[in-house]
Formats: C-alpha cells, structure tokens, sequence
C-alpha cells in the first residue's frame, strides 16, 4: 500500500477532526437513555414480534441465498408486498434491502434525460446524493415552500417530458411535514408525478399508522410512495409501492440495487410482517406519543427556539456551531442520555443540532433531566 494514498486519508481526516465534523461508530451501554433511535414505538425487543419472525425464518431460512431475480424471491416476500399494498392503499409493489437503496433505484432509473426533478431541499441525503447520478435534471425549491414549488412548476412544466416531485413525510432532521393537501391540489393542476418518502410518518401518522398520506387522506392521490422497515417498523429493509405496473416492472430490469443485490432475508420479513401487524392496531401508542411529543416541544421551547405547530416525535434543537453541539451532546451523555449531534453535510452549514427521537414508552419524569439541562445551557 502507497504511503501517499495513506498520508492523504490521514490528512483529510486531521481535516474533518479540525472542523468538529470527524464521526465514529460508539457502542451505548445499554442502560443509557437512547433518544438517538427512530424506534418509536420499541418494538425491537417485542417478544411477540421475535416470535413470529423466528416460525418465517424456520420456514425459509436466515437468508434469502441469492438476488430476486435468481431464487432469493420466496414466499415471505409476496406476502409482505400484498400486506403493504392493503395498507398503503396501492396496487403493485417491490421490496429493497434497505432505505438508501431504494431511494438511490428509484431516482436514479425512473426519471429520463428529458425529464425533471423538483425537489424539497432539505430532502433525505439517499435522494439527494441519487439526483446527481441520473440523466434527469433536476431543481430544489425552498424547505416546505409549495409557492417556490409552483412558481418553479409555471416556469418548467411544458419544458420536460416529464416532472417528478419529491418530499419527505416527516423530515428525517426537522420533525416537519409538507400541506400534503395543497400539494395534491398543485398536482392536479400541474400533471406531475408526486414521489412521497414514508420513512418516518409510518407508524407515527395516520389511523392505521399508514402514514402522512393516511392522516391527509390522500394516499389515492400519490403515485410513487417509499419508505423503511428500519424506523417504526423495528426492522430492515424498504419498499416501493405504486398503482403503475410499469413502474415495477422497469425497476424490476433496470435497477442495480435490486437485481444484484442477495434479497431481504426471510427473518426481516418476518419482523416487517408482525410489526406492521402491531403497528397498524397500536392507538393508544400513536397517541402517547404525539402527548409526549406535544409536552416535551412546550417544555423546551420556555428555553430555546423549538418548533411547536408539529407534534412528531422528531425534535430537533438547532445550536449552529459543531463545536457547541458536540459539547451539549457531551453533556448529555454524561448524564446517561443519547441523543444524536447532527452536523454537515446532514444538515446545512451553520444548523447544527442536537436531534431528539421520542418513543411512546416515555414518562415525563424521564425527560425532566433532559430540560434541565437545557435550561442550565441556554444560560451559557
């Protein structure tokens, strides 16, 4: 091995460490307080859960042995797509080892050279990184503003083939989420192709917990929804729903990420199968932990700037500096909390934050000690 190649890998990271932006993998002793999660109904350690994904694995085995287009595509599989369907509201479907893969297939192969991409621009890194790999053009329109989405639609819409329009449910690191309503509205008027990332509003949204597009009502109105087994759904593994054939079968033959890649396992099949189960029936827990969310937002916000028009169980407190929210986050963990310390490029210069991620298993009396220690550092 070259000692240049190695002298600039070390420099670049000296680099990283310099900015406060250096990252490493840690291993939380398992007493601590996690608030870094996006478990949000803990359903990771359901017994019921592990059962029934343990009789799938039994059945099928602990992997899927090969891609889905060779034998990897088993039973199990189907049965999860129609389970998906039925609750998403949608007619076809396909299933991804993970949310970045299916995010990356789906931006990457759908859209044309002629076509355009008009998206949100605090989306998700896994579509934005995808937006520079295809042949599509593509725009960004301001965090949540429908106006410069429509302003941008007037200007482009007669100019491409065709227009995809892309949002995030709930954003992964704001807890926020579009007019969903206005945004079906635009598309009547506009004719594009509305892609909905579901990642974080499954679960957490909706009667059924189906989501933002199930709260809104407009699941009808949506034609391409994503999203993960990895958040609510205490597993692994994504999907890709739609009411268009063409869309799966072009995926199906184009996409890399899923025609080369060894399938879901049989047991994360499993886990997605039970969970959504749970998920779908869990009420109460839909509904402890919009309360807990609602009570911690109006909490924190007698000492710093916190958004208080959502009740999602994402909250994210902005410092700015990386420095400053590495530091806070230390404090955290020095009193037994996890919360994750979230820098560029995930979020834009100068917004760095400490991200909270509730669950529905938690007491006031456990987040107590978290206010107060913002209360001592907003002093600071």
């Amino acid at each position: 091995m070259s000692k240049y190649f190695e002298e600039r890998l070390k420099k670049e990271l000296k680099d990283l460490q310099a900015k406060d932006l250096f990252r490493e993998p840690v291993a939380f002793n398992k007493n601590f307080l996690n608030l870094a999660t996006n478990d949000y109904f803990l359903l990771r350690h359901n017994r019921n859960l592990l059962d029934a994904a343990d009789i799938i694995a039994r059945q099928y085995g602990t992997g899927s042995g090969a891609s889905p287009l060779l034998s990897g595509y088993l039973p199990c599989h189907q049965t999860l797509i129609n389970t998906l369907l039925d609750w998403k509201y949608k007619k076809f479907g396909m299933l991804y080892n993970s949310g970045f893969m299916a995010n990356q297939a789906l931006i990457k192969n759908l859209p044309g050279k002629n076509d355009l991409i008009l998206v949100d621009k605090f989306i998700h890194h896994s579509i934005a990184q995808a937006l520079n790999r295809g042949s599509a053009k593509f725009k960004r329109y301001n965090h949540l503003d429908l106006c410069h989405l429509e302003e941008l639609l007037s200007k482009n819409i007669n100019k491409y083939d065709t227009v995809f329009v892309i949002t995030e449910s709930i954003f992964s690191m704001d807890g926020d989420y579009p007019d969903l309503n206005l945004l079906v509205e635009l598309k009547k008027k506009y004719h594009f192709i509305l892609i909905l990332d579901e990642a974080h509003g499954t679960g957490v949204l909706g009667k059924f917990g189906a989501g933002l597009a199930e709260e809104t009502g407009t699941s009808k109105e949506i034609d391409i929804i994503i999203g993960t087994f990895g958040k609510s759904l205490a597993g692994m593994g994504a999907y890709i729903l739609t009411n268009s054939l063409p869309i799966i079968e072009y995926l199906t033959n184009k996409a890399g990420e899923y025609i080369y890649s060894t399938f879901l396992s049989p047991h994360q099949a499993g886990v997605a199968l039970a969970s959504i189960e749970i998920v779908k029936n869990a009420h109460k827990k839909r509904e402890s932990l919009k309360q807990i969310s609602r009570w911690f937002r109006n909490r924190l916000v007698q000492y710093v700037d916190v958004d208080t028009n959502y009740e999602t169980p994402i909250i994210p407190l902005i410092v700015g500096s990386n420095e400053s929210t590495l530091k806070l986050q230390k404090l955290f963990l020095n009193e037994a909390i996890v919360v994750g310390a979230v820098r560029p490029p995930t979020v834009p210069q100068g917004s760095s934050r400490i991200r909270f991620s509730l669950h529905s298993e938690l007491s006031t009396e456990e987040l107590d000690p978290i206010i107060l220690i913002v209360k001592e550092w907003s002093k600071k």
